[in-house]
Parts: structure tokens; C-alpha cells; sequence
């Protein structure tokens, strides 16, 4: 096969695998406890994705400040890490076709915005036989992805150049982050926030696709 990228960069939560029922419990759970009141699922859809400390801003009522977010967020934290894989689960066909990206000598990577903790966790759960050069998430001290620090990191623990480098995300924060980094993009449809083809980077609409867009003819 003629594989395309030597490298790819994986976001996580909406495009490995979807964690949105367990997030939602678990931010829910600490509004519950202030007697704030909760949010659907969906409304959680258009929330994720910045990091878990924005992710519960959000959540609570307008003008929180620092010390309830704070509180909030340690209760979330808690909750989260005791339950983490309760619903959660990779998308259908992604842990084969990381497989089989390993044994064509595709290297891989994870870069989240979801805090390193519970990225490390979800990353070993489901993907343990997945030699990642690097499983990087929100990090005290570095920036959240659509900074592209978190691209560079990746490239120096590869040891590969940009050319040789895509990201594949679920959303315009993953595709202005590989825009950012000098690297090339693929969007995923089965998300949390929905993305179309662009100009701007390849579209997958399914796994099948993804594969496709990764291994190139065969």
C-alpha cells in the first residue's frame, strides 16, 4: 500500500472514542450537588471540546467565579475519574484500524484538550497494544490546542517532519490547530460538532473513509 502520512495525530474525545454520556453525567453531577441546575445531553455537545475547566464554566450558571468554578471542577474530576468508562466507548472500527496502522509502520499520537489525566486512562483502556510516541492532553503550563505547541511536541517524539505529519479531529479547533502547526488535516463527521468538506482539509464521514483518506490506493 501506499500510505500517505507517516505520522498521524489523533484528537480524542468525538474522534477515537465518544465520551460525551460519561462527561455529561459527571458535570452534571457536580451542578447537582450546588443545586444548579442540569443539562441535557445534547446541550453538552456544543460544549466539549476546550478543555474540562471551560467545559464546566460553561455549565454553571452565568458569572460563576474562579473559587465556585474551581470547587465544581474538582467535584467533576472526582466523579469523572471514578466513572470514566461507564459509557464510553471507541468508535466502531477504530481500534482495527489503528491496528492496522501500527503494523503498516504508521506512527501515531493522541493530542487532546482533555486533562492528561483522564487521556492517559481513556488511551490505555482502549488502545493498550497502541505504541503511541506521545499521548498529550491538557497539561498545567502549556497551551490548549488551537496553539500549535502540542503539534511541535508530537513532531520532536516522532522525530518527523511536518510533510510527513496529519491530524485527524472532529472539530474546527483540531482543524485550525493542524493549520497552526504547518501540518495537513482530516475532519471527521461522527463527532460532536458536526464538520463538512472544505477546501481546507480531506473529510471522512465514516471510519471506512478515514482508512481510505490514510492508506491511500492499495
Amino acid at each position: 500500500m501506499d500510505m500517505q502520512y507517516n505520522l498521524v495525530l489523533f484528537d480524542l474525545d468525538g474522534t477515537l472514542i465518544d465520551t460525551l454520556a460519561d462527561l455529561a453525567e459527571a458535570v452534571n453531577h457536580a451542578l447537582g450537588l450546588r443545586g444548579y441546575p442540569l443539562h441535557r445531553l445534547e446541550e453538552y455537545r456544543r460544549m466539549v471540546g476546550h478543555g474540562v475547566r471551560n467545559l464546566v464554566k460553561q455549565a454553571l450558571p452565568e458569572g460563576a467565579g474562579e473559587a465556585l468554578i474551581d470547587a465544581a471542577l474538582a467535584d467533576f474530576k472526582a466523579y469523572y475519574t471514578a466513572h470514566i468508562d461507564v459509557h464510553t466507548r471507541p468508535y466502531p472500527g477504530m481500534q482495527e484500524l489503528l491496528r492496522d496502522l501500527h503494523a503498516a509502520g504508521v506512527r501515531m499520537a493522541v493530542a487532546s484538550n482533555k486533562f492528561q489525566s483522564g487521556t492517559e486512562l481513556l488511551i490505555h483502556e482502549f488502545f493498550p497494544e497502541t505504541p503511541f510516541v506521545a499521548i498529550l492532553g491538557n497539561r498545567e503550563g502549556y497551551p490548549l490546542k488551537p496553539d500549535p505547541e502540542i503539534v511541535g511536541e508530537v513532531l520532536r517524539a516522532a522525530g518527523m517532519p511536518r510533510e510527513q505529519a496529519i491530524l485527524v479531529g472532529d472539530s474546527g479547533t483540531d482543524m485550525k490547530t493542524a493549520e497552526n502547526g504547518g501540518i495537513s488535516a482530516i475532519a471527521v463527521g461522527w463527532g460532536y460538532r458536526p464538520m463538512e468538506a472544505s477546501e481546507k482539509y480531506r473529510f471522512a464521514g465514516s471510519v471506512a473513509e478515514l482508512r481510505a483518506l490514510l492508506f491511500g490506493p492499495a
